[in-house]
């Protein structure tokens, strides 16, 4: 069954073919130029850019799989959560796709999409997980641990309170005038820093407590910053950059670990943009391995938003439609820019 997938939850456009869990295109048109000069997403500008993209992204992914638009059997887009303009230019793409090659269309969770993302491919020779597993979903816009017992089955365990993980990052590194998107630059600078030059603080500590904040984070750097009073360079960078990472890494890894103690689970899973992190692959796969336990992260392109993981997930969702020859029903598919997964 090949299914055509299709996200643009932010400021990713992006479009893949996927057949039977192989993915057979990846199409993906970055919007990081258009906002770098802001220092983060500005949503109009978003959704303007995905009207613009999304023709030839959609060319792009037919011509990349080598199929015919009439071999496609089903749509699967990512129906929220994520900015209300640019969710609205997927679907209604997809709808147009779909009514027009009368076949069926599912909304998909983007975050969902992210949890599932290693049953497509995992980075470094890793094992694809085996349910139940812990699901550490961590990007610009999530922070969230899930207990995932299988496909449609999670319970959610920890979340931010505050700003994601990766939010933190970009807003630190806006701080200290490295471009957007701020956590790669961190990452990169991190490199040959002191991670115990400065202390930076690990909100809610305790051991019962999953959740996780890092707003503190940011206070605590702008502080720094107000009593040395210029932005660090050279050496001095690397150290902070390590220390600010350090801070975040260290209370990610801590929480999943304890979380999947907690339900027994063997395998830990990692997804979404911050898991292309140096330091927090490093840092799991050290603390995994003392545990006893298997780690398992989509390998690079399938970290950030992207349209294949939204394809494979809705591949176990279109499926009972395909069997039953269902045609075009999603009608009244609207976005659900809020929607909670657990």
């Amino acid at each position: 069954m090949k299914v055509l997938g299709i996200e643009s939850s932010c400021d990713e456009c992006s479009a893949a073919i996927v057949e039977d869990g192989k993915i057979l295109s990846h199409v993906i048109a970055s919007q990081i130029p258009l906002h770098a000069k802001y220092g983060g997403v500005v949503p109009e500008l978003a959704s303007r850019a995905h009207i613009v993209d999304i023709v030839e992204v959609f060319k792009g992914a037919f011509k990349e799989a080598g199929v015919d638009r009439n071999e496609i059997d089903g749509v699967a887009v990512t129906k929220g959560p994520g900015l209300i303009g640019s969710l609205l230019v997927g679907i209604e793409a997809a709808k147009a796709f779909a009514y027009a090659q009368n076949i069926p269309l599912v909304g998909v969770h983007h975050t969902e999409g992210h949890l599932l993302a290693p049953l497509l491919g995992t980075a470094d020779g890793m094992e694809k997980p085996a349910f139940p597993f812990v699901g550490l979903v961590v990007s610009g816009g999530h922070t969230n641990l899930i207990a995932v017992r299988g496909v449609g089955q999670y319970e959610g365990i920890g979340h931010s309170i505050d700003d994601a993980a990766g939010e933190a990052l970009d807003k630190v590194g806006k701080m200290i005038g490295v471009p957007y998107p701020g956590g790669v630059h961190i990452d990169k600078l991190a490199v040959g820093g002191n991670p115990h030059a400065f202390e930076f603080p690990r909100a809610l500590p305790q051991h019962d407590n999953f959740d996780f904040s890092f707003s503190g984070l940011k206070t605590s750097v702008a502080t720094q910053l107000r009593r040395i009073g210029h932005i660090p360079e050279g050496q001095e960078l690397s150290d902070l950059c390590a220390s600010v990472l350090e801070a975040v890494v260290d209370s990610l890894a801590r929480k999943t670990i304890r979380a999947a103690k907690k339900i027994g689970a063997q395998t830990v899973v990692v997804a979404g943009g911050v898991s292309a992190n140096r330091r927090l692959r490093e840092r799991l796969k050290n603390d995994c391995a003392n545990e006893g336990l298997r780690l398992s992260i989509p390998p690079l392109k399938l970290c950030t938003d992207n349209a294949a993981m939204i394809a494979g997930l809705g591949t176990f969702q279109l499926r009972p439609l395909v069997e039953a020859h269902k045609g075009f029903e999603a009608f009244d598919m609207q976005p659900l820019p809020g929607w909670e997964l657990v």
